[in-house]
């Protein structure tokens, strides 16, 4: 298969992946290689997403890495499986690939957990209130561009309706309730879009109040997204250059207790709903 000049993040997570494998085996390139029938170039390739593998190589080389976790291999063999063109490919070429991989990572999460201090989450805003935050992008988008990022994330939130939904977890700090974006009537309006959502059996909104104090991580948005198997999740924090995605174990044991830690100081559901109405009824 020819090379990609662009592999999306999942593509690199699969290479990654094999490669945590192969190493964990102390089986080397080369053996590797040798066992695959592709020259020690290819195998590094693989590992960075930049080529593709087959199920039968997969297979092949987990199977010589002792590999015993079923649910795990297949899990692999099926982000090696060819995809198909998704809703996102439109977007290709016209926004920033990590944004892109966002929708992708989405796409394939039975279950995703948010943590969120001054803005609202995005796969929940509505489109005045993501405009509202488009514009104040530096440096500044023009208006082309911000109804490109306005359609896409209006799309993106499709991943929480359907007739399969994935369930969605979300902690949002009473700062980013507060935040007037657009004015006080978009920001009411917002609010009350988050409140028929929480409605939903698939969506749990907890709300962080002031006065609970202090948590881990105050000020930073996490997205946890849970893989079909927990060795598969991935972290997704928002930096002033783009999305980082995260996956060492370390690092996802982190989140995990971050996202915890955000859970148990946080309003219940119901008290959650019934703060936003207040918080709604001051603007």
């Amino acid at each position: 298969m020819a090379a990609r000049i662009s592999p999306t993040e999942r593509q690199k997570r699969l290479g990654s992946e094999l490669r945590k494998m192969r190493i964990a085996a102390d089986v080397s390139a080369e053996t590797a290689a040798g066992l695959l029938g592709v020259d020690r170039s290819k195998v590094s390739n693989i590992e960075q997403g930049i080529r593709a593998i087959s199920e039968e190589r997969l297979r092949t080389l987990a199977c010589n890495c002792d590999c015993a976790d079923e649910a795990y291999l297949e899990a692999l063999v099926d982000m090696a499986r060819p995809r198909s063109r998704s809703w996102w490919d439109r977007y290709r070429g016209s926004l920033p690939a990590a944004l892109l991989d966002i929708a992708e990572l989405e796409a394939h999460a039975p279950r995703m957990r948010s943590a969120h201090s001054v803005h609202i989450p995005g796969i929940l805003q509505t489109s005045d209130h993501a405009i509202a935050v488009f514009r104040v992008v530096v440096p500044q988008l023009p208006e082309h561009e911000v109804a490109l990022r306005l359609a896409y994330r209006v799309e993106r939130q499709q991943v929480l309706g359907g007739a399969d939904p994935a369930a969605y977890i979300g902690v949002v700090h009473e700062a980013a309730l507060r935040m007037q974006f657009g004015g006080r009537k978009v920001a009411r309006a917002q609010l009350e879009h988050l409140l028929v959502l929480s409605e939903r059996e698939n969506i749990t909104l907890r709300v962080i109040p002031f006065e609970a104090g202090a948590f881990p991580g105050a000020g930073q948005t996490v997205n946890y997204a849970e893989g079909p198997v927990p060795q598969l999740d991935t972290v997704q924090i928002d930096s002033t250059h783009g999305p980082e995605f995260l996956y060492g174990d370390a690092q996802l044991a982190k989140y995990r207790a971050h996202l915890d830690w955000m859970e148990d100081i946080a309003l219940s559901p119901e008290k959650s709903r019934d703060f936003i109405h207040a918080v709604a009824r001051d603007l």
